[in-house]
């Protein structure tokens, strides 16, 4: 990790790490296509059922994909003890778990929202609904890996710490949830939906904002206990 640049060298750093564990970067994207592909033939075939469930159905199955998604960040480094080296380094902890968050979504949060206008085709969904699908996806999709992350970084060190991640951040996921859904359902009623957009996009600054210094924390915390 250079001097110069740390944040940018701890960036790649886990961008190659993850693309060398290519099954691991392909299940959260399979699940979240197996899981939306099985509620047309679940529940019904019929485009008009489609319309209307389909929003909340991709959100959730988004909303779970990254939850799966985040059991395995940070703990490669946790357990071989790379962490305390990261976090003892001389360069500000909050800006190498930033990288690390953006290193995440990218393999993880980013094929979700790309992917998604073709299960929005899936689900019967209009043209300007998909759109508005993939801006909510595309404004949503970071918060929920930056939250995650928070909780990751506070169970890390437990046993079952699967379990106790999911009580953690389910309900700070709820927020994001229904604006993002709502919004989808507002477009395809022909409703204004710029408002939940806003909402999720202050949730983001929010989240940008605050998480790197939450998670870098929650690691030193975790780190002096194990």
């Amino acid at each position: 990790m250079t001097h110069s640049n740390p944040f940018v060298a701890m960036l790649f750093r886990d961008l190659r790490i993850a693309f060398r564990q290519r099954a691991e970067i392909m299940l959260p994207v399979i699940f979240f296509v197996v899981v939306v592909s099985l509620f047309p033939l679940a529940i019904s075939p019929d485009p008009t059922v489609l319309k209307s469930i389909g929003p909340g159905v991709i959100w959730i199955a988004a909303l779970l994909s990254i939850l799966l998604s985040l059991q395995s960040l940070f703990r490669s480094d946790f357990n071989d003890g790379s962490m305390e080296q990261i976090l003892l380094s001389p360069f500000p902890g909050s800006l190498l778990m930033l990288a690390r968050i953006i290193a995440q979504w990218c393999v993880t949060g980013l094929p979700l929202i790309i992917i998604s206008p073709l299960l929005g085709l899936l689900l019967h969904l209009d043209a300007h609904v998909i759109w508005v699908l993939f801006i909510s996806l595309l404004l949503g999709v970071p918060y929920l890996n930056m939250v995650g992350a928070i909780g990751v970084a506070l169970t890390i060190g437990l046993r079952q710490a699967g379990a106790l991640l999911s009580l953690l951040v389910l309900p700070l996921y709820v927020p994001v949830l229904i604006f993002g859904s709502n919004a989808v359902i507002s477009a395809a009623n022909h409703l204004p939906y710029n408002g939940q957009l806003l909402w999720l996009a202050a949730l983001l600054v929010i989240a940008t904002t605050l998480s790197p210094f939450v998670i870098s924390s929650a690691l030193r915390v975790s780190c002096s206990y194990r």
